[in-house]
């Protein structure tokens, strides 16, 4: 089966949220010892588990976590702060354990896999999943960064490796990403879907200078003029001004979601993923949970057109997964609120609110 036709035959498999099991999880919640909606976002999150679950009481772990790994051709303009070859030095940081990504892994008790996608040379690790596209995108200042067949083969890698992590337990995605100049290409995507102004959508990223910033804004600007990627066909804008690692996160979002499986969505890179995953499939949009808002402006844009509300706001800028996996407690929390509080029934608590005199 090629790349193409099994990408469509997931996305014509996902279904929208159970609305049925959020209804019977709300009206549970509702019987728990406390005052009704006191819990606020923990509440609302609950349901939504429960819709994509179909479990009134919904189960979150263990978490998977997986970091797409790529160069961008877009780098050699000067947009980022760091060479290109920090990409596969971070690799194998990864793989060694030494990275922040593997330090919040470990203390949510998640599966992690590293995934070279389109690192702009070998690495050679056993812990490394080799599932090179090719080395690094092209430059999209002159020429499209990928071709069509390696775009759909990006996105399967994506969903391969989702599935890879369910298949071994896991019951919420983390998708995470390393490579240098990939804000600016998440840049390039988020203002092209979401309308906004590449202005708007541009930050310091790893952190350029403001000069550097005025330089970068014009770079992916005068690169989308040259490419003119479609705004809502995800794989022409990915073979336009796309990145492998970004194809890689959103083929794991569209896999999981065909799965019934919650995605928690990291920083600004992930969030580009997910635009193009709701591009592909708009049901897609229900099973997103926002972790947190990054420093980038250009999150806050794909975020309000992706219609989130961040659950944390930490200042972050870091990528990797590392603000989806400090959110993931969240998720347990409420998973954790719904199966274990008492109900004023079980507690023999009375439940009749009295009217103020």
């Amino acid at each position: 089966m090629s790349a193409y036709i099994e990408i469509q035959k997931t996305l014509q498999s996902i279904q929208a949220l159970n609305l049925e099991k959020m209804e019977e999880a709300k009206k549970h919640i509702n019987t728990l010892t406390k005052p009704i909606g006191s819990l606020g976002k923990i509440e609302e999150l609950a349901i939504q588990l429960s819709g994509i679950t179909n479990q009134v009481f919904p189960v979150v772990t263990r978490p998977g976590i997986v970091v797409f790994a790529a160069d961008h051709g877009i780098s050699e303009m000067g947009v980022s702060a760091y060479p290109k070859e920090v990409t596969a030095q971070m690799v194998y940081n990864f793989l060694n354990g030494g990275a922040a990504i593997n330090v919040f892994a470990k203390q949510i008790n998640a599966l992690l896999k590293i995934v070279d996608i389109g690192v702009a040379e070998e690495i050679n690790h056993e812990q490394l999943l080799h599932k090179k596209v090719k080395y690094g995108t092209n430059n999209y200042m002159y020429e499209n960064a990928m071709t069509e067949a390696e775009a759909t083969q990006a996105l399967l890698v994506g969903m391969e490796t989702a599935q890879q992590l369910l298949d071994e337990g896991a019951r919420c995605i983390i998708v995470g990403e390393m490579g240098i100049g990939n804000t600016t290409t998440a840049s390039a995507i988020a203002s092209v879907i979401t309308g906004c102004s590449v202005e708007e959508a541009v930050g310091l990223g790893t952190g350029i200078s403001n000069e550097n910033r005025k330089e970068k804004v014009s770079i992916i600007a005068k690169a989308l003029e040259e490419r003119k990627p479609i705004r809502n066909d995800a794989i022409d804008i990915l073979m336009k001004v796309g990145g492998l690692e970004i194809a890689g996160m959103t083929g794991a979002i569209i896999k999981a979601t065909e799965k019934r499986i919650p995605i928690i969505l990291d920083g600004f890179i992930s969030t580009t993923a997910a635009l193009l995953a709701v591009l592909l499939e708009e049901k897609v949009k229900d099973y997103l949970i926002a972790g947190h808002l990054s420093k980038e402006q250009g999150h806050y844009h794909a975020l309000t057109f992706l219609n989130k509300s961040p659950l944390l706001d930490l200042g972050l800028r870091l990528g990797e997964g590392t603000g989806a996996a400090l959110s993931f407690p969240l998720l347990e929390a409420a998973t954790n609120m719904v199966k274990e509080m008492a109900t004023f029934q079980s507690a023999g608590i009375a439940n009749e609110r009295k009217e103020d005199k």
